[in-house]
């Protein structure tokens, strides 16, 4: 394999990914990380980690500590997935992904490993990202978990700082069918003495983490008893403006982020609590990194997907949402946000549980029913079928882009455009 296209051929078709055929790629486990990393010379050794888990708002936490971090003058790698796009916004430095020839370099070098060790798909992108991270000599690097956490390939990290984000409902046939299971998983990233932030205080998961941090020994802090974020005014597909106000001092933060979801309140009482974490681990990250951090996190990462605006007159947002917690706020948003008319563009994947979710979308709605080209993509037909019996009308189309197309052909300039209910269908529009 001598040319990236080759490279990032035999990645998505050779390897087990799980963005692509689902359970038959996931491989719970650590050996095999731990393997090709000693085989690296334990790359993720040789800078500072955080480590981030959660059912929902992994990516926005992530991305907004990178360019807090970005801002105070830090080195930041980012580890994340799926992508949108390109392969390489899953491993990037300061905002730059990962190059070409990087990517054709690490897979030319290491090639005979591979068949030795057999990695998945994404075993193989961590160590990749750890040698890079390494490579580009990064001051710290944030790493989203692929899923769960005690038996994710990102758990052979030593963090200064763990975050687990909140939990809903999502791949629950590897994590667990209800959330104090799928809690004990997520619970796996904690350490020995590492402080890590819950981000949302839940009854049904609250005594799972407690008890984890007793048998770890570590610190605890649920990040909506330390902060709460206030809405001051909500630009339609501009963004928030926020009033983040201190529990324990009274402290007032204002703050804006183009990021635009009402979700994201949550997201920024956990980024805040992370901060105040890793201040007291010496980074020293000023109110200045803070502020200027959320208000250019897309200039700094490269961030898409979180209500991102795609065109106006009609208003078009498209949202990577795409399990019963975030669809619930997806309705909300939706609810609050002023239009003639709604339109939806809909698809899913079939390992997703459809009968929930629809239940959640407002049925005064015209719908665009669409498959993400993707093998795990649902049939438009099949979701038409099943959003007629939850109450929502519309019709099915071959392509994400097809459902758009027509969709803006049926609204007027004051009307509203959704695209949503999958990672996959927003990567075909962004």
């Amino acid at each position: 394999m001598s040319r990236y296209s080759e490279i990032i051929d035999f990645l998505f078709k050779q390897l087990p990914m799980f963005q692509h055929i689902g359970a038959g790629a996931y491989k719970p486990g650590l050996e095999t990380t731990y393997r090709m990393c000693e085989q690296l010379g334990n790359p993720q050794e040789k800078f500072k980690s955080i480590h981030i888990a959660g059912t929902n708002g992994k990516g926005s936490c992530s991305h907004l500590l990178a360019s807090i971090l970005q801002e105070k003058g830090y080195k930041t790698g980012l580890f994340t997935s799926p992508h949108l796009k390109d392969f390489r916004e899953r491993i990037k430095v300061n905002g730059s992904m990962i190059g070409k020839n990087e990517v054709v370099s690490f897979m030319k070098n290491y090639e005979k490993e591979y068949a030795v060790f057999k990695p998945s798909f994404f075993e193989l992108t961590f160590c990749m990202a750890m040698q890079h991270f390494r490579n580009k000599n990064v001051d710290i690097a944030i790493i989203e978990t692929g899923m769960g956490g005690r038996l994710d390939s990102t758990n052979i990290l030593n963090p200064i700082l763990g975050i687990i984000t909140n939990i809903s409902y999502d791949h629950m046939m590897f994590l667990g069918d209800t959330l104090a299971k799928i809690a004990a998983e997520k619970a796996g990233i904690m350490k020995p003495g590492m402080p890590v932030i819950i981000g949302e205080t839940q009854k049904e998961t609250k005594r799972v983490f407690l008890a984890k941090a007793k048998a770890t020994s570590g610190e605890l802090v649920f990040a909506d008893t330390c902060y709460e974020a206030l809405k001051r005014e909500s630009f339609v597909g501009k963004g928030l403006d926020m009033i983040v106000v201190s529990k324990q001092t009274g402290e007032a933060l204002q703050l804006s982020c183009p990021l635009g979801g009402y979700y994201q309140l949550k997201n920024v009482q956990t980024v805040l609590a992370a901060v105040a974490e890793l201040n007291k681990a010496g980074l020293r990250l000023s109110e200045t990194a803070i502020q200027y951090g959320f208000r250019k996190v897309i200039r700094n990462t490269g961030f898409k997907g979180r209500w991102q605006v795609l065109s106006r007159k009609p208003l078009t947002v498209c949202d990577t949402a795409h399990n019963e917690a975030g669809i619930r706020y997806i309705a909300e948003q939706l609810a609050a946000t002023p239009c003639n008319k709604l339109h939806i563009v809909f698809g899913m994947l079939e390992d997703k549980d459809s009968t929930k979710i629809l239940k959640l979308l407002p049925p005064r709605a015209t719908y665009y029913f669409c498959r993400p080209s993707i093998p795990r993509g649902r049939d438009a037909e099949m979701l038409r079928k099943q959003a007629l019996a939850a109450g929502l009308n519309g019709k099915a189309y071959e392509t994400v882009n097809m459902a758009l197309s027509a969709a803006r052909q049926h609204s007027g300039e004051d009307d509203l455009i959704f695209v949503g209910g999958s990672t996959f269908v927003v990567a075909e529009v962004v």
